[in-house]
């Protein structure tokens, strides 16, 4: 279940390591578009919490990795997040740990330092002129390994006709309406997410025109941002 990433950390308390740290600290950045734009690197989590306040965490996946060693069994945890601020913003990452609650929280953090611009539109031929940007501009294919997902563009009130991890990946970032199908071995959980992400990933790096842009409704990023 998503929950939201409140009161985890002071950021008054945060001293920044970093020249995007320093700016965003300073006022001198405000908003996560502009934060991406500058080319900086995104190397603190405490970034994403300052400028996206509320950001909502979810768990994809737990996965308990076992190894033989000459003292015994060695048991770690292996952790796939998902961050999003349901309005343009997610990220995914991974993290390993002996134990759950401090590889979740890195899981968190590194999948805060992955955060992408997601691109939407009202791509569907469906969609009436001046429909709101609910899903994905046009259809795009993502792939991880052996899995490959491609999203298309739905009507308003479709609602994510996709699998359940797909569902947590796009309400994260924002998308509402969506089809989907997929290929290969969908009953990864890991790379079934990644591939989601991935598709979202490309989507937002394609080159578009700007008569196409109005065309599409298309908003890259959070709406009121």
């Amino acid at each position: 279940m998503a929950r939201r990433d409140d009161e985890k950390r002071d950021p008054r308390d945060w001293v920044p390591k970093t020249e995007l740290g320093r700016r965003v600290k300073t006022g001198q950045i405000t908003t996560m578009k502009q934060a991406l734009a500058s080319g900086l690197p995104l190397r603190e989590p405490e970034i994403v919490d300052i400028l996206l306040p509320g950001i909502v965490d979810d768990v994809v996946d737990v996965n308990m990795v076992q190894r033989m060693t000459d003292s015994g069994r060695r048991v770690r945890f292996r952790i796939t997040a998902v961050v999003g601020n349901m309005d343009g913003y997610v990220g995914m990452g991974q993290a390993r740990g002996k134990e759950v609650g401090p590889a979740i929280r890195k899981a968190i953090d590194n999948a805060k330092l992955g955060l992408i611009e997601v691109r939407r539109g009202a791509g569907s031929w469906e969609s009436g002129k001046g429909a709101p940007p609910s899903s994905v501009p046009f259809k795009v294919t993502g792939k991880c390994g052996a899995t490959e997902v491609t999203l298309m563009p739905a009507p308003q009130g479709t609602g994510l006709a996709t699998g359940d991890v797909a569902k947590q990946v796009l309400r994260l970032a924002g998308v509402v309406d969506v089809w989907s199908f997929a290929r290969g071995q969908t009953k990864t959980t890991i790379n079934y997410s990644k591939a989601v992400f991935n598709a979202l990933q490309v989507a937002s790096a394609m080159r578009i025109q700007e008569h196409h842009k109005q065309a599409l409704s298309l908003v890259e990023g959070s709406v009121t941002q």
